[in-house]
Order: structure tokens, then sequence, then C-alpha cells
């Protein structure tokens, strides 16, 4: 069973799948470094915002008539914006690495068919699609 599972492993993209998921979940946690890194001066440029505390306050925080403290009610759209800039980010560099290591195979050269237009291999005398003279 053990080398049926290895098998399984080496034969299927389960392993590529698995270094891909580890290799991403570092990645997102080096992006969000950066920017939570980042944004301080962004924000500093655009005149001392702190995006991650800018939100839209619906209900503000009060005390009920019994003394408890009722937190607020709000919509963290700083918090958002950081969130997708996070995203766009992580897209970005995978994107990147993809276009790296990944490469597609060069297609083979074929000649098309006049009648049915099927590619066919360069030394075929007849068509495997509709069986005409080529």
């Amino acid at each position: 069973m053990l080398s049926e599972f290895r098998a399984f492993l080496v034969k299927s993209n389960a392993l590529a799948l698995a270094i891909g998921v580890i290799i991403g979940a570092a990645l997102g946690t080096v992006v969000n470094s950066l920017v939570n890194g980042i944004m301080p001066p962004i924000g500093y440029l655009l005149g001392g915002v702190d995006f991650s505390s800018l939100k839209y306050v619906l209900k503000p925080a009060s005390i009920d008539s019994a003394g408890k403290p009722v937190p607020e009610v709000a919509i963290l759209w700083g918090a958002f914006i950081n969130t997708l800039i996070v995203f766009v980010i992580v897209a970005l560099v995978a994107f990147m690495l993809g276009k790296m290591f990944i490469r597609e195979e060069e297609e083979a050269p074929h000649k098309d068919c006049p009648f049915c237009k099927e590619p066919n291999a360069v030394d075929a005398t007849k068509c495997k699609a509709c069986a005409s003279e080529i």
C-alpha cells in the first residue's frame, strides 16, 4: 500500500500541487509583510492616512442601559484595501513565476487538410479526419 501511494505521488501532479500550496502560503506571508511595510509610507505621502484604520461607522459605540459597552458597527474598508493590495501582489508574483518556470511545448509541425482544415502530420498523404488525399 505504501508503494502504491508513493507511485501515486510520483505519477500524478499531487506532489507538484503540494509544493505549490506550500510555496504559495510562504509567498503570501512574504507579500503580506511587504504590504504592511509599504502601506505606512504610502499613507504618509497621502497626508498621514492609516489605511488599516479607515472605516465607515454605521452605529457608534455606546453604553446600554445596564452600563455595558456596546461596540461600534462599522465597515472596515481600509482593511479591505490592504487585503486587496496583498491579493494583487500575490497574483502578480504568481503570474510572473509561472511565466518564468512554465514553458508551453512547441507545437509539432503539421499541414492542414484543404477540405476539412484538420491538422495532420507533415508526411501524411491522407487526412486522418475526412480521409481525403492531401
